[in-house]
């Protein structure tokens, strides 16, 4: 059986090895790599603390605002970006964990909603800073460090956000890894029990959804740099869904979900669009809706389990 060490170390392989083994679609994995570290920040929120949410793209377009306004009005220089951007969503996961954690299920789905359609409210009335409809323009990015411009090719912006993504596991697995990480898996499976042995459940939760915030932030951040453009659909509802089904698809709750979620949903939706511009959004639901039957719990659980039995197949 493979160490779950040696699995992290061949997701970072892969990571590296992509440029070589698909030269000409950097610019796709760029944005596999910014949706994958999306993901993964909802992951946190999902598959361990078990708080289904619809609201994750306002982190993300928070982050993405501030980032591209930081670069404008201020610095372009992408890592300081970052930060901003990530504190930026950070503070406003902070403020809504505060009001969305004091529900639960259905209740905290549809606030989670509303908080998505106030931020993209607020981003479109804000037209003098945001760019309103029209989105935030005139981003012009200097080199990643004061050494890496970024390039046609893609090259750059692609090892840029695969460097940033691979940290960001990293990041992840810590959290995971360590007691609080555990603790919020046993808030998931039974919060009363959780209360009744005097855990903090309420500071933990938000501890961890402004963790969550914070990496989806990153992530937006990223996206504004490397697009040098901010829509004002990256606060949209239809992009959490987005990101919901992504981690739906690799497997909430699992360490390596969130990593194969996003890059198959990006390759499938290119692919199909490719394929049949008319209707490639009939052929992705079917799509969907065929892996979601076939592996309720996500690929990465359906592989879990198949491995599992080959190995008592072989015993």
């Amino acid at each position: 059986m493979i160490s779950t060490r040696a699995l992290d170390g061949l997701v970072l392989a892969a990571l590296a090895a992509f440029p070589m083994v698909a030269p000409g679609y950097l610019d796709l994995g760029t944005r596999m790599a910014i949706l994958a570290l999306c993901a993964l920040s909802l992951d946190l929120l999902v598959g361990y603390c078990g708080l289904v949410t619809l609201g994750h793209a306002a982190f993300f377009g928070v982050g993405a605002y501030a980032a591209g306004i930081f670069a404008v009005r201020a610095w372009a220089e992408p890592l300081a970006g970052l930060v901003v951007g990530g504190l930026a969503a950070a503070l406003l996961g902070l403020v809504a964990g505060s009001v969305l954690l004091r529900s639960r299920r259905l209740t905290l789905i549809m606030l989670s909603l509303a908080t998505v359609l106030v931020v993209q409210e607020a981003a479109n009335r804000a037209a003098w800073l945001t760019g309103g409809a029209d989105g935030l323009q005139g981003i012009v990015m200097g080199p990643v460090a004061g050494a890496f411009p970024f390039d046609l090719s893609g090259r750059v912006s692609y090892t840029y956000a695969a460097l940033v993504l691979a940290v960001s596991f990293l990041v992840f697995c810590a959290v995971i890894d360590s007691t609080f990480g555990r603790s919020l898996v046993g808030i998931r499976e039974n919060e009363g029990r959780m209360h009744a042995i005097g855990a903090p459940v309420d500071v933990r939760l938000r501890a961890a959804f402004v963790i969550s915030a914070a990496l989806a932030g990153v992530a937006g951040a990223l996206q504004a740099q490397v697009a040098e453009f901010v829509a004002l659909n990256a606060v949209g509802v239809e992009f959490s869904g987005e990101i919901l089904i992504m981690l739906i698809l690799g497997g909430a709750g699992r360490r390596y979900g969130a990593l194969v979620g996003a890059p198959l949903y990006v390759f499938m939706q290119d692919y199909l669009a490719r394929e049949d511009p008319t209707y490639w959004h009939l052929w992705l639901g079917l799509m969907l809706l065929a892996i979601v039957f076939l592996a309720p719990g996500g690929l990465t659980a359906w592989t879990s389990g198949l491995a599992r039995r080959m190995r008592r197949a072989h015993a």
